[in-house]
């Protein structure tokens, strides 16, 4: 973890450096622009476990926006929520990793502070990360048709379709979580085929219509009040939005797999957003 700290301290231009480190660094600069972003993403992520400094050099140093509200602006920021972590405390698997243009998703299962499941976001310039998005969730068991947080299917298909599909979801999360039209849901589905991922609603699309008429005679409501960004690689699609769990001001993030134009697959994390007055960053959470 040092390491990691040590070589942002460098990156921004703390102490001093020779002529032949500097030459080191255009090279490896160099070779890190040729990187696919979506390893450098990988690479990035796995480095908060395992202390590997190289990988920080995807950041640009001189521009690196952070949204997650608990962490500070730019690459100090990041090197201080690392230094945060006990020593060999962190465990990273990223499981799911797209592109749409210059945004890297992932999806991945932490543990830090606790097993975490996440979504990240990363916009990158010229081959190098100039911004970040996340929301996290605790870990919990398996849902009722026991499935996890993170199984399930993770091949990119149909690349051709994805504009297609980015439609067909925001068309869903529009009609049917901000604005209740619920008349509509069935036509979003291939009758009753549907994997569910959420830690509380069982597969099929009855299973969700049921959960959803539990929690309303509870008097618990789950309404999306807005749609921050759609992301989205072949029958993989990101939606970000925000709205409210019962009395909860959240942020929710839900990737669906698309399969013939219908919706097939779901999983999802939600975050309450910290209030205001707590946030390490100006940002904001969006």
């Amino acid at each position: 973890m040092y390491k990691i700290i040590l070589t942002a301290a460098m990156i921004i231009g703390v102490g001093s450096t020779s002529i032949l480190a500097q030459s080191k660094s255009n090279s490896k600069t160099k070779n890190t622009l040729k990187m696919d972003n979506k390893q450098k993403v990988v690479d990035l992520l796995k480095s908060i476990e395992t202390g590997a400094s190289e990988p920080v050099a995807y950041i640009n140093p001189n521009k690196y926006i952070q949204h997650n509200l608990g962490a500070a602006d730019g690459l100090a920021g990041f090197g201080a929520l690392l230094q945060s972590l006990p020593a060999n405390s962190a465990k990273v698997n990223t499981v799911r990793v797209f592109q749409d243009g210059n945004f890297v998703f992932a999806h991945t299962d932490y543990n830090f502070f606790g097993p975490k499941i996440g979504f990240d976001i990363f916009r990158f310039e010229d081959g190098k990360i100039v911004e970040h998005w996340d929301n996290l969730q605790e870990t919990a068991k398996p849902n009722p048709s026991g499935h996890t947080m993170t199984d399930g299917a993770t091949e990119v298909k149909d690349l051709n379709k994805t504009e297609a599909n980015k439609v067909v979801v925001k068309n869903f999360v529009e009609d049917i979580l901000v604005n209740g039209n619920m008349e509509k849901l069935a036509g979003y589905f291939d009758g009753d085929n549907y994997i569910q991922h959420n830690p509380n609603i069982p597969d099929q699309l009855s299973g969700l219509g049921a959960t959803l008429g539990e929690l309303a005679k509870q008097g618990i409501f789950m309404k999306y009040d807005k749609i921050h960004r759609v992301l989205g690689e072949g029958n993989f699609v990101l939606v970000v939005s925000e709205g409210h769990f019962g009395k909860s001001h959240n942020s929710f993030y839900d990737l669906f797999r698309v399969e013939n134009g219908k919706i097939a697959e779901h999983w999802d994390v939600i975050e309450p957003i910290a209030p205001k007055e707590s946030w390490k960053n100006n940002n904001g959470k969006f």
